[in-house]
């Protein structure tokens, strides 16, 4: 018989921590791998890059609940019992007993971290929600700065500056740590390696894996600071003229619907058009 003086995550403390390091490596870490690697295929070309998003946004009117369901929600899910265990409402030793100490504090900061960044980027890129009332507040706040339709170019101008692909190395690389390193914790909650010569083996693929992704995730955010056509021209104008030909073959061939939102519009070019109305 359970003990009634327990708390519910105390009475579910072994469901709930594997909920959540499965929830951490799948569907989370798989899609942040998958999300670097993507990016990084911007070192190729700008229309390699614009065609890999074409891909993802096939979906289109599926994408919303794909990303809310297997994406958004188990990440909010992840952070939030990582919270509850970092404020004690679940102990601590059963997943670090076995962590060295800085790895230990260093999981815990890099999920507070990657937490605040993802939600940072999100807003950034897509301005957390697609209606039209909610983007156009989300712009004039520096938000959803990203159009799918003109991934290059717009993703270039977003990451302009010093100051901002400085926070995304910090945030991609906690995100990076905190995977490479959960999972190896992950191991030790689902009881793949107790042995000190198992988690020793254990740690050094980890550590190969995070420093691979470090690599494949400074790669990608190289390459959205310097993206460029295959014919070589680096400038947003180039860029874009590319990527609004791929979009028109695209529309005329049948392969995508048209669909204005997800391109890039000048602001000043609105305005002045809402002026004339």
């Amino acid at each position: 018989m359970a003990d009634s003086s327990l708390s519910f995550l105390q009475r579910h403390e072994f469901l709930i921590r594997r909920l959540h390091s499965l929830s951490g490596l799948i569907p989370v870490g798989a899609f942040m791998c998958v999300h670097l690697l993507v990016n990084a295929s911007v070192l190729n070309s700008a229309e390699t890059f614009q065609n890999n998003v074409y891909l993802i946004h096939s979906g289109d009117k599926l994408l919303p609940l794909v990303e809310w369901t297997f994406i958004f929600l188990p990440i909010l899910f992840h952070a939030v019992v990582g919270v509850v265990i970092i404020k004690g409402g679940l102990p601590n030793n059963s997943n670090y007993r076995y962590g060295a100490n800085w790895r230990y504090a260093m999981q815990r900061a890099t999920g507070m971290i990657a937490f605040v960044f993802i939600m940072a980027h999100v807003f950034h890129t897509h301005g957390w929600f697609h209606f039209d009332a909610w983007r156009d507040m989300a712009k004039s706040l520096g938000g959803a700065a990203f159009a799918p339709f003109n991934a290059a170019s717009t993703l270039k101008v977003a990451m302009s500056g010093v100051v901002v692909p400085v926070l995304y190395a910090i945030g991609v690389l906690s995100c990076v740590f905190h995977l490479a390193n959960g999972i190896w914790t992950m191991g030790i909650t689902w009881g793949a390696w107790t042995t000190p010569k198992a988690q020793s083996r254990a740690l050094v693929i980890c550590s190969g894996f995070g420093v691979l992704l470090a690599v494949v995730g400074m790669s990608a955010l190289w390459g959205a600071t310097n993206p460029a056509t295959a014919s070589g021209d680096t400038s947003v104008e180039a860029i874009r003229e590319s990527e609004d030909r791929m979009y028109e073959a695209r529309v005329e061939a049948g392969s995508i619907m048209p669909n204005e939102h997800k391109r890039y519009h000048d602001p000043t070019a609105d305005a002045g058009e809402a002026e004339d109305h």
